[in-house]
Formats: C-alpha cells, sequence, structure tokens
C-alpha cells in the first residue's frame, strides 16, 4: 500500500467537494463530471436499452463472450447519478469477472422518491429473468447508494417470490437511512467525501413521507435469511463504515455467505480511483474473483461460509 497515494486520493476528493445540500441541479452535474472523469476503456461499448420498463445500458467489453451478467447500480445518493455515469466502475467489475454487464437506470428523488428505484430495480431484474438468463448466471453489482438498493431489491425480490441472483458485490452500502451509525460521528473528521450533512438531505429526499427504517428503504432492518452470497467492500476512512460492518454481522447471523472487505485509510468507493491508488485494482480484482468463484460453482454450498474481515 501506498501512503502517498492514500493522500493523493484524498485530497482530490477535497477539491472536488459534493454538497448535497445545495442546489441539486448543480450537485448534480458536478457529481456526473467526476462519474465520468475517467474515460471507458476503448474496449467498452455502451448501448441504451431497456430491462421491461426500466432504461438501461448494456455494457459489453470486447473479447468476452458469456451467458454471465452483472446487473450494476450506481450510487448519488438516491438523487444524482446515472447508469452511464456508472459504466467505467461496472465495466472494471464486469472485465475482471468475465461478465457483461447492465447498468440500470433508476429514477431518482426527490422527483420520484421511494419506492421509485426499488420498483426500478426490482423490475429490471425480473425482465431479465423473463429474457431467459437464469439467476445463478447473474449477480448484482454497486456503490454507496446503489449498494444499499442492491441489498433492498434483494428483500423486495424475496417478497416478490422472485428467485435470488448468484451473488452480489456491495461497494460502501448506505443500509441505515436514519442515519443512527455510529461512524457518521466517528469517522465524520476522516472522511472527505461524504458528510452527517449530505446523508440527512439525501435521506429526506429519498424516503419523502415513508418511514426511514422500512427494510426496503434501510436494509439493515430486514429479514436478511436466504440472501445470496455477498461481498461487502467499504473504505476505513468513511462515515458509512458501519453500514459495512454491521450489515455483514446481521447477514452472518442470519447465515448468509459474507465476506466483509475492509481497506485501511481510504474514503468512499475508492474503486473508483483505480487509475492511481494501487487498493483499488486490487479491491477490483478481488470482486472479480469473488465472482468468477460463484459461477464456477452455480449452486449454493451445503454450509453458509461465516463472517470474514479482510483487512488490507
Amino acid at each position: 500500500m501506498s501512503k502517498a497515494q492514500r493522500e493523493t486520493v484524498h485530497q482530490l476528493v477535497r477539491d472536488t467537494p459534493l454538497d448535497f445540500t445545495a442546489d441539486l441541479t448543480v450537485t448534480r452535474s458536478l457529481f456526473g463530471k467526476l462519474q465520468t472523469a475517467t474515460p471507458l476503456s476503448d474496449d467498452v461499448r455502451l448501448k441504451e436499452s431497456t430491462l421491461g420498463d426500466t432504461p438501461v445500458v448494456e455494457i459489453d467489453i470486447a473479447g468476452i463472450e458469456t451467458d454471465d451478467v452483472v446487473l450494476y447500480f450506481h450510487g448519488g445518493g438516491y438523487v444524482a447519478g446515472s447508469a452511464f455515469g456508472g459504466a467505467g466502475l461496472a465495466s472494471d467489475i464486469a472485465r475482471r469477472a468475465h461478465a457483461r454487464a447492465i447498468a440500470v437506470e433508476y429514477r431518482l428523488a426527490p422527483e420520484h422518491p421511494h419506492p421509485a428505484a426499488t420498483d426500478d430495480a426490482l423490475n429490471a431484474y425480473s425482465a431479465l429473468l423473463d429474457s431467459g438468463v437464469p439467476p445463478e448466471r447473474i449477480a448484482f453489482a454497486g456503490e454507496s447508494a446503489g449498494g444499499g438498493l442492491i441489498l433492498a431489491t434483494l428483500l423486495a425480490a424475496k417478497q416478490a417470490g422472485l428467485p435470488q441472483p448468484r451473488a452480489a458485490v456491495v461497494i460502501s452500502p448506505w443500509v441505515d437511512l436514519t442515519n443512527t451509525r455510529a461512524s457518521r460521528a466517528t469517522k465524520a473528521a476522516a472522511d472527505p467525501a461524504l458528510t452527517p450533512q449530505d446523508l440527512k438531505a439525501c435521506a429526506a429526499y429519498y424516503t419523502g413521507t415513508a418511514d426511514p427504517s422500512n427494510p426496503l428503504i434501510s436494509p439493515l432492518f430486514g429479514d436478511l435469511e436466504k440472501l445470496p452470497p455477498l461481498l461487502i467492500q467499504v473504505g476505513g476512512d468513511e462515515i458509512l463504515l458501519d453500514d459495512s460492518t454491521d450489515f455483514a454481522a446481521r447477514a452472518a447471523a442470519a447465515n448468509v455467505s459474507v465476506h466483509l472487505d475492509v481497506t485501511p485509510e481510504v474514503p468512499h468507493v475508492f474503486q473508483g480511483m483505480a487509475t492511481i491508488l494501487d487498493e483499488a485494482v486490487q479491491a477490483l480484482d478481488r470482486a472479480g474473483a469473488f465472482l468468477r468463484s460463484q459461477w464456477i460453482t452455480p449452486t449454493p454450498t451445503p454450509n453458509p461460509m461465516p463472517l470474514t474481515y479482510a483487512l488490507v
């Protein structure tokens, strides 16, 4: 690990602050520029499409021919971001997983508060199943609010009687929109990306008049039994750190196979800094290896793997 690289990443994040308490038009524009700051690789092709009634972006990588699909959910606090903007990170994961990817263009708050995002995500997943892709060839992946949306969608799929996908890679998920996790305070000084005020503002936009402790809003409070194998990655300097650690502990207690992967001294969604941060490359490599290992054995193992902490 390189201390100089980590310091550079922290400074870059501080130099491009996002204020979700300010004018959302400005914040959305800046967030979109940050999402697309790193050009896509030349071998990546994007195509607008739909799954059911939900717009998506199909992401294909030259030379990868496979039935395996990564269904990707971008971040942005449920109020910003896009499927096109998330294509870079989605393609980085899909390349390492030897899969194709589909990024979901779910509706954003406050124009479309809960349950719009979950409805769109579930609709896209259901349509992918209806298209003939078996659930054991599908994995979910996503970051931040998209990570929380993954877990909410898994719960919604369970409620709807749909099969679970094979696995999920969940990056820095926001799973507690009541915002009562201790790391909101204990990591506030270290986190260069998010503030408790940002989370409070985004939660208000997204929940509207709904109860923020609703498991389809805050999946930390849901029934986590029978979820698929999970890889949860998080940075040690995030105010969302406890969202990951607490969710992983609850999932393990529900007999879910879960790997908790904590990288010290890196910020929120550090995987997006792979061009300048060795730890990001290594985390993406682990995510790809995790998904490949799941697809090699397409049926669940009889005994769930215990919670593991990988302090990298």
